[in-house]
């Protein structure tokens, strides 16, 4: 299941996407909740039955409700998480691109929901950053409460993932000593274009992770490379923090960020065209623009 949220006809929906087609939820089932966070805080089991009753309603049915997704402007999956969690160092290649000690436990930081753009939304440069960055991340979506949560039952807390790009703004990074204020800017969140669901992604420990500028591609690694994975984080996070439905986990960047390019960085101007890709997850684009 790929759930998707779009505006169309000026209205905020989401539904399942299927191929160039999108099954507007809310409408075939009246009883659904009107927003995907209070879908997602029905739970991942709730959600797995939801499929199972899609799959029972005739195709004639079904193809009242169906729309193009070419028809819409596709939405950030999630607009409201009680939090934007964000690891740093977390993949090996990116910690030896900058000769960077591996981190004995996760190192964290958080993103404010008011940085959150969808798929195809401007990252705004804004005027004073000078060293504008990207990092192609794989995120996930939080779909339980859950506290001291054990690496082996980490996955049931998991809804789904999708693609994330931690946007940096270096200057202000490296002047600051530490990452928030260089991270928050408002669109520095880009995510989407979707959620796939948990049950359909087969190995979150082997996922490609790529990331083109201008179709020259940046960062080509896997998900297999972190130094801590998806279940450890959860684990990790559920220890200083209480983990809560349609929380975001940032799972940090591989090698090939725009500050680290050899023989000297390539950072992000206006007009610049970001892509980041996952295999299983999807394809996120946007596309950079100055602050007016």
């Amino acid at each position: 299941m790929k759930l998707i949220r779009f505006l169309y006809k000026n209205e905020d929906l989401y539904g399942l996407l299927d191929g160039d087609k999108i099954l507007v939820l809310p409408s075939l089932f009246d009883w659904l909740p009107r927003n995907v966070e209070d879908l997602i805080n029905t739970g991942i089991n709730a959600i797995l039955e939801l499929e199972r009753t899609i799959n029972d309603v005739p195709v004639r049915e079904k193809e009242k409700y169906l729309i193009s997704i070419n028809e819409v402007q596709l939405l950030a999956p999630i607009l409201n998480p009680p939090k934007i969690i964000c690891l740093g160092l977390n993949y090996r290649d990116h910690a030896a691109e900058q000769g960077a000690r591996i981190p004995d436990e996760p190192i964290i930081f958080m993103k404010p929901r008011t940085s959150i753009v969808g798929p195809n939304q401007p990252i705004v440069k804004p005027k004073f950053v000078k060293k504008l960055d990207y990092e192609g991340e794989l995120a996930v979506i939080i779909g339980r409460r859950g506290k001291y949560i054990p690496v082996s039952k980490a996955r049931d807390y998991i809804f789904g993932y999708t693609v994330f790009n931690d946007v940096s703004a270096r200057d202000i990074q490296f002047k600051d000593r530490q990452w928030t204020r260089g991270k928050s800017f408002d669109t520095f969140a880009p995510m989407g274009p979707y959620i796939v669901v948990r049950d359909q992604v087969r190995n979150p420990e082997n996922l490609r992770i790529r990331t083109w500028v201008n179709g020259e591609l940046r960062q080509d690694s896997s998900t297999s490379n972190m130094v801590f994975n998806v279940y450890e984080i959860i684990h990790h996070l559920s220890k200083v923090m209480t983990l809560e439905p349609c929380d975001i986990i940032a799972t940090g960047t591989p090698a090939g960020v725009g500050v680290f390019m050899k023989p000297e960085p390539k950072f992000l101007e206006p007009g610049d065209i970001v892509e980041i890709e996952i295999s299983e997850i999807g394809r996120l684009k946007n596309e950079v623009t100055a602050e007016i």
